[in-house]
């Protein structure tokens, strides 16, 4: 077994591609082995700034060689009345190298056998590398030279080699070799005899190639320089990996501001660490600290500079945003309201302050059915959307809502409505968290179902390729907040509100469903089947009362007897329409009527508390039932039997819909 590696060194990447490109790369080297019939044990796919590798380990030295079976002309065309090839039958072989003692009839057809020789890996390697890089996809392609084709970024160098043996190949204009460079202030051509070579000669070169080892390595350095002044360090999971496709050779130095900038609201100097300068925030105690960590793609000991260019960076940022704070603070949050008259919330759809005055509605109603305090709903719904027109925000705005509590609190609002405010937003992303006050609760579902209302309304409803103000991860910040926190709210009754609030009357409101729907189906997908999914929504919409949706689908989720679900399809089959007649004892004809009567009028099937209980009482009914089909036919000649039965089996199946429609489970 042998071992590839392949090395493609470029100009710096722009750091959100090298993801992309890792995993594209796996996936194209699994297909072209797996197609090519090239066995192998593992590919493992490195990347830096500065170099995509695939190293190969486990391959097999050539292709499998493979037996095929041709079939050429038609008997009567390939031979002649004597039994002798014909020239089609003899151009067939001919064609295939082939001679008359390898021919044979079968199914009336000319057909011969052949061995097609598998190719070495080399070979397979030498034809498909090339064109498999110019494959990778990605935003900002870009050509340089005189060259047609495109990339990321130029092409500088390329490593290819077998075992110790080089694979030549050639993509645009270089060619490869078995020599790489390390770090661009190291040693700059590292040969590279074998594949098993490859990691740590880079190593010696100040490149750490393994992405996942660089990671680990920031995380390590991080913590250390950070236990020194007996802080934490402070990131995010999207910032340790942008910050570990920055660098191949991180080190951590330890910077520091001016501490008055720690007067401005914490997310402010966060912001511009984190998200401006990719810097990690320290803190102590929970509270913020006056220094930070940058990781720094250097070698050496000696940061005084990198020290003073970074503090100059920030201290400017910092600068802006202590001006930015001091001038917004001359007014309190209220007094902004006013300003979102000028700032349009969609065309068509009015301004932000049309969109605040249905927040205070809406958040009124909501306050109302979940018997929460109106009064701070209403005024964190008016006070939500301010700070968007204040100066701090204009600057930095991904910090809107915080810089609107932080502002809250300088005005003396109360403090559940402070919080709102920075919560009406949560969650922010997929994994981020939900809002924990009932304010924050209540105003950004308002928020948010105005939101997806106001796009169905305008007839801009996500695509595959679009997600007008990002309606999609709106109607799953609702649906996560309302089952997260048991929130007895009827989501069909508020949408309709809501679209009647529009400024576009519009006839979307099953649309609206639907779409909520959909997204409850994907989000639960992953810890629920499909079929029992599908199966509690169909019987009662699950926005009318989610919990109770949830609650329907984790007693369906339980069900293991098939004998019930079979009694029950067979029910859901014969009622091709309900039969809502009452049912008289003094039309039973046969015993297993009354037993199954009786035992059905046991079951109070009226505001269900629990559903694992509910349906432990209707499997209950499954021996009963099958004795009433195995005793009498329902379809009976006698019409008023026939109707009394058929009502009786409307009974049962209302009874199973107050759960699921059981007939959609596998």
């Amino acid at each position: 077994m042998s071992k590839y590696l392949l090395e493609v060194g470029v100009e710096e990447l722009p750091y959100v591609i090298i993801p992309t490109f890792i995993s594209q790369l796996q996936t194209n080297f699994e297909k072209l082995l797996t197609s090519s019939n090239i066995k192998y044990d593992k590919i493992d796919v490195m990347a830096t700034p500065r170099r995509l590798a695939v190293i190969i380990d486990g391959l097999s030295e050539k292709q499998e060689d493979e037996e095929k079976i041709l079939r050429g002309p038609i008997k009567n065309v390939a031979y002649d009345e004597s039994g002798n090839l014909t020239k089609a039958g003899e151009g067939f072989l001919k064609k295939n190298g082939l001679e008359a003692k390898d021919a044979f009839l079968q199914d009336n057809y000319l057909h011969a056998k052949i061995l097609v020789k598998g190719k070495s890996a080399e070979e397979v390697l030498k034809e498909n590398v090339p064109s498999l890089i110019l494959k990778l996809q990605g935003s900002h392609f870009m050509r340089w030279a005189n060259h047609s084709e495109k990339f990321s970024r130029p092409i500088r160098w390329i490593v290819s080699i077998l075992d110790n043996k080089p694979v030549e190949i050639q993509i645009i204009d270089v060619k490869s070799s078995n020599v790489t460079r390390g770090h661009r202030f190291s040693e700059q051509n590292v040969v590279i005899n074998h594949p098993d070579e490859y990691v740590d000669k880079l190593k010696k070169a100040h490149v750490y190639v393994n992405q996942q080892e660089r990671k680990d390595l920031i995380i390590k350095l991080a913590h250390e320089e950070a236990e020194k002044i007996g802080a934490e360090p402070y990131y995010t999971d999207d910032l340790l990996e942008e910050v570990t496709y920055l660098c191949e050779y991180p080190k951590a130095v330890v910077c520091y501001f001016d501490e008055k900038y720690l007067e401005l609201p914490e997310e402010v100097p966060i912001t511009v660490m984190a998200h401006h300068q990719r810097y990690f925030a320290l803190k102590k105690d929970g509270k913020l600290t006056n220094q930070f960590i940058t990781i720094t793609n250097f070698i050496g000991n000696d940061f005084e500079n990198i020290k003073a260019g970074n503090l100059r960076v920030v201290r400017a940022r910092l600068d802006d945003g202590v001006f930015f704070f001091k001038e917004d603070l001359k007014k309190p949050l209220e007094a902004y309201v006013e300003g979102l008259k000028g700032m349009t919330f969609q065309k068509g759809l009015g301004t932000v302050y049309d969109k605040t005055q249905r927040l205070i509605t809406l958040s009124e109603m909501i306050a109302k059915e979940l018997n929460a305090d109106i009064e701070k709903a209403k005024r964190c719904a008016l006070l939500c959307k301010a700070d968007l027109v204040t100066n701090l925000v204009y600057e930095f705005t991904e910090l809107q809502g915080f810089i609107g509590a932080d502002y809250a609190k300088h005005a003396n609002e109360d403090e559940e409505v402070c919080v709102g405010i920075k919560e009406h937003y949560f969650p922010i992303n997929a994994d981020s968290e939900l809002a924990k006050t009932k304010t924050g609760q209540i105003v950004g579902i308002a928020d948010k179902i105005d939101t997806v209302c106001a796009v169905f309304a305008a007839g801009k409803k996500p695509t595959g390729s679009s997600d007008p103000l990002g309606v999609r991860r709106a109607a799953l910040g609702i649906i996560k907040t309302v089952i997260a926190n048991d929130l007895k709210l009827n989501l069909e009754d508020l949408i309709k509100e809501t679209i009647k609030l529009l400024p576009v009357q519009a006839d979307c409101a099953n649309d609206v469903y639907e779409f909520f729907n959909q997204r409850l189906a994907i989000y639960l997908a992953d810890n629920y089947k499909k079929d029992a999914i599908e199966a509690c929504i169909c019987v009662k919409n699950p926005l009318k009362d989610l919990p109770d949706y949830m609650k329907r689908l984790n007693a369906v989720s339980k069900l293991e007897s098939k004998e019930f679900l079979e009694s029950a399809n067979r029910i859901i089959r014969i009622l091709k329409s309900e039969v809502n007649e009452d049912v008289k004892s003094d039309l039973f004809k046969d015993e297993s009527e009354g037993m199954l009567y009786n035992e059905i009028c046991k079951i109070n099937s009226e505001n269900i508390a629990n559903y694992d209980a509910y349906i432990a009482q209707i499997t209950d009914l499954t021996p009963y039932i099958e004795k009433f089909f195995e005793k009498v036919l329902v379809m009976d000649n006698d019409e008023k039997i026939k109707t009394n039965r058929l009502s009786m089996l409307t009974k049962l199946k209302k009874m199973y819909e107050k759960v699921a429609d059981f007939s959609k489970l596998q």
